[in-house]
């Protein structure tokens, strides 16, 4: 696990709903002080388009925040636009407002990677380099996944963080939210297999899908310790769902009887990690996934290709690339704890 340091969060840039391009982003000129990611000799700053899959949610405000700082110092410009909800349809109109505006880099996290693959392929015939960043659409064009740790680091963590405070043993159900989320589609099969093979006296009852409605995160997760008296755990599999979970367990009174573990923003779970209904946060530094990502973008729109190793910034360091599987990975994942939940910002 890499040392966190304090992250001082640049103010959340300004987001207009309109897909016009002087309303969703931002960028900075200037060259970088690392000549591997600046703009090619100064002569053209890159536009570098992100689609998360929602905005307004700190986990995305912060990949903003990253990706605008990333843009700062090495000379691009950043343009930023989400859905307000996580609709598919919502997020392709944006996608296709930026094929449109002709952006040199297009950057999805997409909420069904089956319907997006499409769209990024009109964007690859326009001349447009894409990736996904934060969830994968791997049967698409994209050129690189910009991932925040493994697959299986992260589905391997959330289970050790659970079981290891519901004592190796138990039923526990799991709330995540877009039921089509490759990532966390993906992070639920490793828990499956690893619960399975290292927790034999542990067992998954349920899986519910909240969307990415915290209020309806902590509905479902009532209704599983109804509907399950003798449940002990909870996962909260995004950074809504998590202090959803954590939040049922609180207003039902049952601290210390019924453990939460989940995805959630180290400051959202600050105070149900403080009070214990929450046992630990699975996260990685969003800021620099956020910062990842831009960097990515332009290196794309350079032509330029990655090493097995990169040094992104001097704090983004030893970023390795899968050719294969065409994966730039950010890192291990962190464990957050009442600890160490005040060390970020977001």
């Amino acid at each position: 696990m890499r040392k966190m340091r304090r992250r001082s969060l640049a103010a959340v840039l300004g987001l207009g709903l309109a897909l016009a391009a002087s309303g969703c982003g931002q960028g900075s000129g200037g060259s970088a002080a690392n000549g591997s990611g600046s703009s090619s000799g100064g002569d053209k700053q890159f536009t570098v388009a992100f689609v998360p899959k929602l905005q307004g949610i700190p986990y995305f405000e912060a990949m903003n925040t990253g990706g605008a700082a990333a843009c700062k110092a090495i000379g691009c410009k950043w343009l930023y636009q989400g859905p307000v909800a996580a609709d598919p349809a919502a997020q392709a109109d944006i996608v296709r407002s930026y094929i449109q505006q002709k952006v040199d880099a297009l950057i999805v996290a997409p909420n069904d990677p089956d319907s997006m693959a499409p769209l990024l392929q009109q964007a690859k015939d326009a001349g447009i380099k894409v990736a996904t960043s934060d969830t994968d659409a791997p049967n698409s064009v994209r050129e690189v996944f910009v991932e925040q740790a493994s697959t299986e680091g992260i589905g391997q963590a959330l289970t050790d963080a659970l079981l290891t405070a519901m004592g190796g043993k138990g039923k526990y159900a799991i709330v995540s939210c877009g039921q089509t989320a490759q990532n966390l589609n993906s992070w639920i099969d490793v828990q499956k297999s690893y619960t399975a093979e290292k927790y034999p006296d542990a067992e998954i009852v349920d899986i519910v899908y909240a969307g990415e409605d915290q209020a309806k995160a902590t509905q479902m997760a009532t209704d599983l310790m109804n509907a399950h008296p003798d449940l002990t755990g909870l996962v909260g599999e995004c950074t809504s769902s998590a202090p959803g979970v954590a939040q049922a367990v609180r207003d039902a009174g049952k601290t210390g009887k019924v453990f939460t573990v989940g995805l959630g923003t180290p400051q959202s779970m600050a105070p149900y990690l403080a009070d214990g209904s929450s046992s630990a946060s699975i996260l990685w530094d969003v800021e620099n996934l956020g910062y990842l990502t831009a960097w990515a973008g332009v290196q794309l729109a350079q032509g330029k290709a990655f090493a097995a190793t990169n040094d992104v910034s001097d704090k983004i360091t030893g970023v390795t690339f899968d050719d294969q599987t065409k994966t730039l990975l950010l890192g291990p994942a962190l464990r957050i704890t009442k600890e160490n939940a005040g060390d970020y910002n977001y």
